[in-house]
């Protein structure tokens, strides 16, 4: 293909995988090989809705330059690491699913696949972790795919999925959602509860609220406050997740720390200045609450180290936010 067609695919495929809930925001990537050395990879810190085909830069994994007005993905490495290893591998991406990001933090043990499934994934294997962006995080995924595999799960991040086109890449990558849903739901049920209500005064005390009653949610807000089991919604929150009781003043409390709070029997409630924020967090604490059910209902500890979460909140706060402006 040419160039021009390259870069369009990479910007239809965002949106595709957005309307799939595969990825959300800027989180994730996409890449498509154009030759040995060369790949074009969806830009850094710009969202799939707005990404055109003059967005997306073409990568030159040889002499680490690049062609066009956006800086590729963080994740370029792990990207060229793919196409390096595997010469049957010319479409690559990275999600941020959320079944598949909760086995990532226990394991595939977990995980019945039937034959066809088999044949289609291959061998899944798990990665372990790095800070997005890092050499410790392009080093341990590609371990994983020196391995053959070509579907690997990012432990507290995501997944990477390797196709031989771009509609072998999304089937797999939707596929492997299926099979980790099915493993989740089996250990974890969705839990059939009905959140308590946010009072009346506090609604209109705060019109710009988001109350997320999601089920998962709600059982979540049962407990107790937890650290962070995700690098997304840490970038977002830093370190943890509190849960305050259903009181106006324990919410609005708790709101002046941190643009969320787990609601105690209701779910969360989000405020934000920025509205985009607020949907995103609203995506990351339904996934999270999957995850931490999960993990706790098999007496895993996966919370994220106090020092990474500050680091990558600091990182999303300084360099995120000015690229979006």
């Amino acid at each position: 293909m040419e160039d021009k067609e390259l870069r369009s695919l990479i910007a239809d495929t965002g949106r595709m995988l957005l309307e799939k809930g595969l990825v959300a925001r800027t989180w994730g990537n996409i890449s498509v090989r154009k030759d040995a050395t060369h790949f074009a990879i969806s830009p850094s810190g710009l969202s799939y809705t707005g990404m055109t085909p003059e967005d997306v830069p073409i990568y030159d994994s040889v002499s680490k330059e690049y062609e066009g007005t956006r800086k590729p993905s963080s994740e370029k490495k792990i990207h060229a690491a793919a196409y390096e290893i595997f010469d049957d591998v010319n479409f690559v991406v990275h999600t941020h699913q959320d079944y598949a990001t909760a086995v990532g933090l226990v394991g595939t043990d977990i995980l019945e696949l039937t034959e066809d499934e088999k044949n289609l994934l291959g061998e899944i294997r798990v990665a372990g972790y790095g800070l997005p962006g890092t050499k410790t995080l392009k080093k341990n995924v590609a371990d994983a795919m020196s391995k053959g595999s070509k579907v690997v799960l990012m432990l507290h991040h995501g997944a990477i999925i390797l196709g031989s086109d771009r509609d072998d890449a999304v089937h797999k990558a939707e596929v492997l959602e299926e099979v980790c849903k099915r493993a989740v739901r089996k250990i974890v049920p969705e839990p059939k509860v009905q959140g308590e209500e946010i009072s009346e005064s506090f609604k209109n005390a705060c019109k710009d609220a988001v109350i997320v009653t999601d089920p998962d949610v709600v059982e979540l807000s049962k407990g107790k406050s937890f650290k962070c089991e995700l690098d997304d919604i840490a970038q977002m929150l830093g370190t943890a997740i509190t849960v305050v009781d259903n009181t106006d003043s324990d919410i609005l409390n708790g709101l002046n720390k941190q643009d969320l709070v787990l609601v105690r029997n209701a779910g969360a409630v989000i405020l934000t200045e920025d509205p985009d924020d607020a949907e995103a967090l609203s995506m990351l604490i339904k996934k999270s609450a999957i995850s931490k059910r999960l993990t706790k209902s098999l007496g895993v500890n996966r919370s994220l180290n106090s020092f990474d979460c500050t680091l990558m909140r600091f990182v999303y706060k300084k360099k995120y936010s000015k690229k979006k402006g």
